[in-house]
Order: structure tokens, then sequence, then C-alpha cells
């Protein structure tokens, strides 16, 4: 017989970690969510998923006009190392530690100089292309927050993202919740590895922790810094997923600080954490998730996943080793290492399908016209869709209130 899951159940379980103000709560934004920003037509999406953007960069290099940037020559080199030429984070890992090797002479056929401009130029135009503000409608992102708002909590919400863009410091300064990012200083604001270490911060302010830098940060010669405002600093030294950095580098930086962060935040003690967007196949995130679940399993992550669970199969080899983390995906999950499709055990009322994330799907059996075929779908996986049941929460709080 096979497993199945009920989502009613799930969801309400979500719903009571989400309310409970003592917990530990974490939750992973990544490159997934800004697609569920709904835009005008012909405008969407707001900020492209990491292949098309890969894409876009690569095509904008390769033009006529910058031939002299070799670019063409620089994905070649990286197809020859059965390199992923469409995942621009590996791309730009590739130039980082060419450039490393590259001091007083070449690697691959390019001097230090090419490497440094090839560099400059991806780190430019993904600035460029995700250099974008929320539309005035309320986004996802805004009801996230403003869920945030809406419980005072013992312990702080922890934001951690991969995401480069500004579209969650937009969303919690329109909704007025006070955040913390690691940054100091009003003029020129820089990391302070101790504040986030001491968290000594108040516990109604979020923590923001952007784990693959941001278009906002650039570096100087003794620290990273970060723009105000609409100050974007354009130049080379965007801090754009700098995990090249050597350990000893990187142990003055954001990068290493925040991974260890993101560990500490799941085993220091039963802590819940929620992905959405995330689709595990980031090894050092991978890693940093999974030690602290083996070292605490009593914590749980939960993966809201976007589409088909067959579309994460590193997702899948993870959760059926590891009992607290769980999948849910739209037509199946993986919980305490069983894979399962949705289906409730019983009838259910209307208002215990928050936000309606659970469907129920009726197709034409094909091999008999009038027989129905009934499944289920959890829908938490679409960012626009956990907006809204956020959303829902909100409103379930006040009237308890």
């Amino acid at each position: 017989m096979s497993n199945t899951h009920d989502p009613i159940k799930q969801i309400k379980f979500l719903s009571q970690s989400l309310s409970n103000d003592k917990k530990p709560l974490s939750f992973f934004i990544s490159a997934g969510c800004p697609l569920g920003v709904t835009m005008p037509d012909g405008e969407w999406p707001l900020i492209p998923a990491i292949k098309e953007l890969s894409q876009k960069v690569n095509a904008e290099l390769v033009k006529e006009g910058k031939a002299d940037l070799r670019y063409a020559e620089f994905l070649e080199e990286i197809k020859k190392d059965l390199k992923d030429h469409e995942n621009i984070e590996l791309v730009l890992s590739f130039a980082r530690s060419l450039k490393d090797v590259s001091l007083g002479g070449e690697a691959r056929g390019f001097t230090n100089k090419e490497l440094i401009e090839i560099e400059k130029e991806i780190c430019s135009y993904i600035a460029k292309l995700i250099n974008v503000e929320l539309p005035k409608d309320i986004t996802p992102y805004h009801k996230f927050a403003s869920w945030i708002a809406s419980i005072d909590r013992d312990k702080p919400i922890e934001i951690f993202t991969t995401n480069y863009d500004l579209l969650i410091e937009q969303a919690l300064e329109e909704t007025y919740v006070p955040y913390f990012d690691g940054f100091v200083g009003a003029r020129n604001s820089f990391f302070d590895l101790r504040a986030i270490e001491s968290n000594s911060i108040p516990k109604h302010w979020t923590r923001l922790w952007k784990i693959h830098g941001s278009l906002n940060w650039y570096q100087s010669k003794n620290a990273v810094h970060r723009s105000t405002g609409s100050n974007i600093q354009d130049q080379e030294s965007h801090l754009i997923y700098p995990s090249h950095l050597k350990y000893d580098q990187s142990r003055k930086m954001p990068y290493l600080a925040l991974i260890d962060h993101l560990t500490n935040s799941i085993k220091s003690e039963p802590a819940i954490q929620i992905t959405s967007g995330y689709s595990f196949n980031d090894e050092h995130i991978n890693d940093a998730i999974l030690n602290a679940l083996k070292a605490n399993p009593t914590s749980i992550v939960i993966a809201l996943l976007f589409g088909k669970l067959s579309d994460y199969p590193r997702a899948e080899e993870i959760a059926k080793r590891r009992p607290n983390i769980s999948l849910w995906a739209f037509d199946e999950a993986i919980i305490g290492t069983k894979k399962g499709k949705w289906e409730p055990i019983d009838n259910f009322e209307k208002e215990d399908n928050i936000a309606e994330v659970v469907q129920r799907i009726e197709t034409i059996d094909p091999e008999d016209e009038e027989n129905k075929i009934i499944s289920w779908n959890l829908k938490l996986g679409d960012f626009a869709k956990l907006g809204d049941y956020l959303q829902e929460l909100v409103g379930s709080e006040n009237e308890d209130n």
C-alpha cells in the first residue's frame, strides 16, 4: 500500500508552529520567490530564476561590442570543465578561481586583468537586472512582512536568503518592520561580526541574513560596506556570491559568518525553519542545514517546493535519509523519510483549508472516460500562495485577540 500524507493535518501543524512565539523560527528565502510576484502583462518575471538570469548575462556579454572581453572563449573553458555555464554563480566562482591563480601570469589563456574585467562585467550586469522594486500592489513579500509584524515573539524571526535583490528590504520597510542585517553605521555602513555573534539586538527586530551577498554591498580594502538608500555603488566591488574567498579571508567577511549562523540557528535549540524557493542545489548550504539537523534531531526543516516533487531529485535524496526534513511539493511530500501523495484522511471544513492552499483535482480516467480520477495538491510551494496563507493567519490571529 502506498503512503499518503494529509495536507489539512500538515497545514494545521504549520499554522500552530508559526503562531508559537517562544520557539526559534527562521525562513530561508531563495531564487524562486520573486517569480511569485504578479506583474503586468509582458513584465513577468520581476527577477528571472537563476537559469534565465544566467542566460541573459551570457547573451549580454557575448555581444559584438564586447569582443575584447573574450567572454565566449571564457564560457568554452567552463564547458571544458563540464561546469554548468547557465548557472551564473558557478560562472562567477570559475572566474574568481582563475583570477586567484593568474597573478603574474595567465590562467587558461586569460590574464589577471582580463579575468578581473570579466568578473566586474558579470556582477555589473547582474546588478542591473536585479535592481528592481516591488510593484505598488500588495505582494507576497508584503504579506510575509505583515505576518512578521503581527506577532510579538520571545525570539526574533530570522530570514536567511541567497537572493541579492532588495525586495525583502523593501517589503519590510514599507510595512514598518524593523530589521537588522549585520551592518552598523549611517554614512558608510560596515559589516559587524560581533553584532551577529552577541545577538544583543532587540528581539522585535527581524534578522535578515543575505548569505550570497547583496546588490548594495561592496568591498573596500578593510571591510564590507552596505550602500544606503538608493545609492547603489556602480563598481567592480559588488559583493555578490562571495563564497570564493579563502577561509582566513572569509572569517572577516559576511559569507562564512552567515553560513555558520545558519547552522547555529537550527542546531542551538529545538527550532523550525521554512524554506521557500530553494531547490537544494547548493551543497554548501545543504551541508550547513544537514549538519545542524544531525546535531539537533529535535529541530525541523519544512521545504516548500514549487511544482512536482520529481523536479527535485537532490532534495528527495536528502529527505529520504533525514527524518527531520520534510519536502512539501504540489503533488507529493516526503515527511519522516516517507514519500507519498497528498490525500486528506477525512472530509474537512472550508475554514480548515487556510487560503485554499489544498486543491482537489479531477481528471478523466484515460481507460474509462466515465470515471474520474481524484488527486490533491498542496500549493504552499508557490510563494504567492504562501503569502496568501500568511495573510489569512494574520486575520485569524487578529480575530482571536
